[in-house]
């Protein structure tokens, strides 16, 4: 017999030079929906980009990737 099971939402955020995880509020989201509740407390976020997600550790990885450059 085949057993399917779904894999948790992890979502990682690089902030100031850290890896910030963040858990998945709603598993009925979009990542997108995601992005935007959390864009709330983290403005970096606005203007993210999500990345392919990953599984690791029967988790799948979300990585949300800042498109602002840095100046200087």
């Amino acid at each position: 017999m085949l057993l399917a099971t779904e894999l948790e939402r992890v979502f990682l955020l690089k902030d100031k030079g850290q890896d910030i995880r963040l858990t998945d509020p709603e598993p009925r989201w979009s990542v997108e929906a995601v992005l935007n509740f959390y864009a709330n407390r983290y403005p970096i976020l606005t203007t993210a980009k999500i990345s392919t997600p990953i599984i690791k550790d029967d988790v799948v990885e979300y990585r949300f990737e800042s498109v602002m450059g840095t100046k200087g």
